[in-house]
């Protein structure tokens, strides 16, 4: 049985608490991006938009998803919304 170090142990600490934090994120990314489908009018969802862009935008600022998925998932969106009466 090897005894691991206390870097180690320190690193799955910090590994631990970096991945509950990016996956708290993620979450609420992807529960921005279902408030704007579920936008009963276009004015409701752009509002909504709104909100989830500037989620995405500091989700990607903090290097949790990568710039260009964040670039993809804002594209998906307005054009969503565009194809709303």
């Amino acid at each position: 049985m090897s005894k691991k170090s206390k870097s180690v142990l320190k690193r799955i600490r910090q590994a631990e608490k970096a991945r509950l934090r990016n996956k708290h994120y993620k979450s609420l990314v992807k529960t921005m991006i279902k408030k704007v489908k579920a936008a009963e009018t276009r004015e409701e969802a752009e509002k909504l938009f709104r909100e989830a862009v500037s989620v995405i935008d500091k989700v990607a600022a903090k290097g949790i998803i990568h710039k260009n998925n964040a670039a993809n998932k804002k594209s998906k969106l307005a054009r969503y919304i565009a194809k709303l009466q």
